[in-house]
């Protein structure tokens, strides 16, 4: 679908309910989980509000005149233990919500169906939940998604939950209870070479403090999102180990056929 016909399409679905607010709220390390989050939510208003709480927690309380898009990315079959914990201090009151898990072309598991037991639990009607694909933090897998075109299916899937008049449980997400196993924490974990200047920028942007004042990795706490090799300005963070190395060409094999975005209503 072009703009014209985006726009066209709202019209005909009657969207014409007017938010209070309408919210992005997103965990995203390298940004998949972000635009997505923001490419829905500026389909609905005009006016978007954005909350980030890849870094610092947040807390916000909202009302039925709100809708708010939640997104975060998917480790290993389920949403990262820090953005559950950062998303569990939302609230709503009967809140109409789209949820949206991205993943590297994989599957999203269990994710989805966790995010929608969460969020519901927490006063927020479901009214539409999508895995999405983008590019995978491993590898060279999907590397130019999401592409316009995925965007503009957000557009159109956006424009849809809104003027959808079911709510989740009422259609079916994906997904197992109990959830598999997640990921406790990361497996692959990045160092720094001479080319560091120092800057800090990857200390201050680490979703779990996970980099010293040397600019050094704590593995321990360390959960693999790679976002400091993906905003390091003289790519000075690395990730080279010979067991790395074939682990990613092996996973980009494995992973090369491209997957398509799933929407649920």
């Amino acid at each position: 679908l072009g703009q014209n016909d985006y726009a066209r399409r709202r019209s005909l679905e009657g969207n014409t309910r007017m938010f209070r607010k309408v919210n992005a709220v997103y965990f995203s390390p390298t940004g998949n989980s972000k635009k997505t989050a923001i490419t829905m939510a500026e389909a609905i208003g005009e006016e978007v509000e954005t909350i980030d709480v890849t870094v610092m927690p947040s807390y916000a309380e909202f009302g039925e005149d709100d809708f708010v898009v939640f997104a975060a990315p998917v480790y290993a079959g389920r949403i990262p233990n820090v953005a559950k914990e950062r998303f569990e201090k939302f609230r709503g009151s009967n809140t109409p919500c789209i949820i949206i898990a991205t993943y590297g072309n994989r599957e999203f598991d269990d994710a989805l169906l966790e995010m929608a037991d969460m969020f519901s639990g927490r006063g927020f009607v479901i009214k539409g939940a999508a895995g999405l694909i983008g590019r995978h933090t491993y590898g060279e897998i999907q590397v130019d998604r999401p592409n316009e075109e995925d965007l503009v299916q957000c557009r159109t899937f956006a424009a849809q939950a809104v003027a959808n008049d079911k709510a989740w449980p009422e259609f079916e997400i994906p997904g197992n209870r109990p959830y598999r196993d997640g990921m406790t924490k990361g497996s692959h974990h990045p160092t720094v070479n001479e080319s560091c200047i120092k800057c800090g920028l990857c200390v201050r942007a680490c979703p779990v403090g996970a980099i010293d004042e040397d600019c050094e990795t704590v593995s321990d706490l360390c959960i693999s999102c790679f976002r400091c090799i993906r905003n390091c300005p003289v790519g000075a963070k690395e990730i080279i180990t010979e067991a790395y190395l074939k682990f990613a060409a092996d996973f980009t094999e494995k992973l090369k056929e491209r997957k398509e975005n799933k929407f649920f209503l």
